[in-house]
């Protein structure tokens, strides 16, 4: 979970940005609860799809509540998956231990300054063994996640490994954390499509960061499974749409009591973070086109605003982020809505 899921597409439906946000403030809030202010760093887009998968699967074991306003929130309440939801505590503590994974690579790749190293330790401690204990109180044995820095490490130093053994570890942590959330939804049936799905999306993040950090790994001579293995980025290209694809007839297996958003973050977000990252900008469902210099990430153009922005119920084009920002952005037809 690296970064895949981004919320432009819920936001083009209101029902669906309503039950994103619901997942991703339960998770924030849950982290807090189980570990205080501070876990709420931990937060990330792409755990919040395991609270997503296991309301899916069994709406009965995702309670929610009203939570009371936040700055993130533009000052609102909101409605919230319950910290209660056992979906929401494998999220949390899915984040904690990859989180304290990250702080633990700072540190050995030595990112960080010498006087916060040992506090970088520290709290990675603190939140690996946090997390063991919120997995121990859901059936889930976190040793999948810590084990695999220490396999990937072990891959990484032996000469001539191919590039898909390389994502095994990946694959495997993510194949596991998916699966779990059929045995909390209580759909055991579901177990083997969502293993299927998890190692796809395991090694479509897996390989999205590597393209992501090709040039910054160059430049300071760090290890990146493209050069090490000497794959082309179209290969590398070939392999994402290749499991994208595996990743969607995995979800189409799973019996699911509501799968709305389920596809839409699985389906179409991975779908286009594939483009995004291999320079390419999603518009409408079936046309991409290559962005113009400098835009290539931004995903959402502004079109959608939250209800306090001050350009929430303006036409299209005094909304559209691209239209304004130069004259040579010709990369965006939002506009052509004509509201």
């Amino acid at each position: 979970m690296f970064g895949i899921i981004r919320p432009c597409s819920a936001h083009s439906c209101p029902s669906l940005q309503r039950a994103w946000l619901a997942h991703l403030c339960g998770l924030c809030l849950t982290l807090r609860d189980g570990q205080g202010h501070g876990a709420r760093l931990a937060t990330n887009y792409d755990g919040l799809i395991l609270s997503v998968l296991t309301e899916a699967q069994s709406p009965a074991t995702s309670p929610h509540r009203t939570a009371g306003p936040c700055a993130l929130r533009g000052f609102r309440s909101a409605d919230v998956v319950d910290a209660r939801a056992e979906g929401a505590r494998l999220a949390a503590t899915v984040s904690l231990v990859l989180a304290a994974g990250r702080l633990r690579d700072h540190v050995a790749d030595g990112d960080s300054a010498r006087g916060t190293a040992s506090a970088r330790g520290r709290l990675a401690a603190r939140w690996e063994a946090a997390g063991a204990r919120m997995g121990a109180g859901i059936g889930f044995d976190t040793a999948v996640l810590t084990s695999t820095v220490e396999r990937q490490l072990d891959l990484e130093g032996r000469p001539g490994a191919a590039l898909l053994e390389l994502t095994g570890p990946t694959e495997e942590a993510v194949a596991a954390a998916f699966a779990h959330t059929a045995a909390l939804a209580g759909v055991p049936g579901n177990a083997a499509a969502l293993a299927e799905a998890g190692r796809f999306f395991g090694r479509i993040a897996h390989l999205l960061d590597a393209v992501e950090d090709l040039e910054d790994d160059a430049a300071r001579g760090a290890f990146n499974p493209l050069t090490a293995t000497g794959t082309p980025l179209r290969e590398a290209r070939r392999l994402c749409e290749d499991a994208a694809h595996g990743l969607e007839l995995a979800l189409r297996e799973l019996e699911l009591a509501d799968r709305h958003l389920v596809d839409v973050l699985l389906g179409t977000e991975v779908r286009r973070a594939v483009e995004r990252t291999f320079g390419m900008s999603y518009e409408r469902p079936g046309v991409f086109r290559r962005t113009a210099a400098g835009v290539g990430t931004l995903l959402t153009c502004g079109l959608w605003r939250p209800r306090w922005s001050s350009k929430r119920n303006r036409p299209c084009k005094n909304r559209c982020i691209l239209d304004q920002c130069c004259d040579c952005c010709d990369c965006c037809s939002c506009c052509d809505c004509g509201s």
